[in-house]
């Protein structure tokens, strides 16, 4: 008598499209960067100022930072 497989082939490919999901979603958002103003990659840049960011600091400048409070 035949023994069934120890795990279900449909967990395996069930298991096999999570990780290619998670694996093109991961190339995605690594591709197309940082979305938010003032984020930076971490680590080192690769553009020869030796990872310190250059120009931009990430900071407010002259924002105006005085909200309505309602009142």
């Amino acid at each position: 008598m035949k023994q069934p497989p120890l795990v279900p082939p449909a967990l395996c490919g069930f298991l096999l499209l999570l990780a290619l999901v998670f694996t093109v979603s991961y190339a995605v958002g690594t591709a197309t960067g940082p979305v938010a103003p003032g984020m930076h990659r971490s680590g080192t840049s690769g553009d020869g100022d030796g990872g310190g960011g250059g120009g931009n600091t990430g900071d407010m400048g002259d924002m105006d930072m005085r909200h309505g409070s309602g009142g």
